[in-house]
């Protein structure tokens, strides 16, 4: 009776976290479009998100020029944050105990280099020749012919175990990487701010219409992945263990494999290479809910939307008008949490 009450309980304390973790999101959201270069107040980013919405008729009481800042500058990008923020987080949440790596991120099977090398190839030879979604599309193709190369050189050589699936995606990221090195220094020199800036990830080419195609693959992959939470539990805690449990592991590594990529290939389309979000997120989720999958994902998910909307909010405000890249952000903030989660694991033992 009193473990059925604790159980309970503890749903209740991990929904009403959840709960809070979603008012802090959209309460960042909110100032992720207030803040920048010229900042706007709170109040008139919620009246003309509620106008544009039709839940309200109030009467303008801001400039034309203030409601585009909003409405086609800011809120995009802000939501787009949170949607990249969110599939970075989730596919390290689950790559990390599907390989008992707990140096595992979104960019462990070569995805990053693909996308980079796409992206790469469409800035700097063949031009915008879909318009605007050029980029974002070469990239995602980029992503998804190097995780197809990833599994074809584990075919070729029996990497079926974890271990040796994780160093052909290695080998095939810096094959292909070198490739887009070569890109660049065979393309023209004047494009290569763009690339470089891409390279380290970015939302300023944020827009409405850019947001379908990650946020749907955000939920069908999350969903998927929620469905799969119970058998992550067991893949942690190895590969004998989850068979003993009546697991087939090498079809179940697989799918998560495919579902992380494809999540990892539309966000970096879309965002760029933005670096320890989905490595640092979790192992703070972990600090917090424990290790039961069926928590860390969801909250991961929250946790990396929140956390990449404030990213976002210093890089654009450290060096405004102009825009640092994301990654610089990240990967300071990424590498200082990592030494104190590494302090903290030493005082521990």
């Amino acid at each position: 009776m009193s473990r059925t009450r604790a159980a309970t309980d503890g749903r209740r304390s991990f929904l009403l976290l959840v709960l809070l973790g979603l008012a802090a999101l959209a309460l960042s959201i909110g100032f992720g479009i207030s803040l920048g270069s010229a900042p706007i107040p709170l109040s008139t980013v919620w009246s003309v998100f509620l106008n544009k919405l039709g839940l309200t008729s109030i009467a303008p009481t801001w400039t034309a020029g203030r409601e585009s800042i909003i409405w086609d500058v800011r809120a995009p990008r802000a939501i787009l944050a949170s949607v990249v923020g969110a599939g970075l987080a989730v596919v390290g949440a689950v790559l990390q105990p599907a390989t008992r790596n707990p140096l595992a991120d979104p960019h462990l099977l070569g995805v990053s280099s693909g996308a980079a090398f796409g992206a790469i190839l469409a800035l700097m030879h063949t031009g915008l020749v879909v318009g605007p979604m050029t980029a974002p599309l070469f990239a995602f193709a980029g992503a998804l012919g190097a995780t197809a190369l990833v599994f074809f050189v584990a075919r070729i050589t029996s990497s079926t175990t974890a271990d040796r699936l994780i160093l052909s995606g290695v080998a095939v990221s810096f094959v292909v990487m070198s490739l887009a090195n070569l890109l660049v220094f065979l393309g023209d020199p004047r494009a290569a701010h763009t690339v470089i800036f891409w390279m380290l990830g970015g939302l300023g080419l944020a827009q409405w219409s850019h947001l379908l195609l990650p946020t749907t693959t955000l939920v069908v992959c999350v969903s998927l992945l929620m469905a799969k939470a119970r058998a992550l539990n067991a893949l942690a805690l190895g590969d004998e263990t989850a068979t003993s449990l009546g697991l087939q592991v090498r079809p179940l590594r697989m799918q998560l494999f495919i579902l992380t990529a494809l999540l990892t290939g539309v966000m970096v389309a879309f965002a760029g290479a933005i670096g320890f979000v989905g490595l640092m997120v979790p192992h703070i989720v972990r600090l917090i809910v424990g290790s039961d999958n069926l928590k860390v994902l969801p909250a991961s998910a929250i946790l990396g939307a929140t956390g990449l909307i404030w990213a976002d909010i210093a890089a654009r405000l450290a060096m405004a008008p102009e825009d640092l890249p994301i990654g610089v952000i990240t990967g300071l903030a990424g590498g200082l949490a990592f030494v104190l989660l590494l302090a903290r694991n030493r005082h521990a033992s």
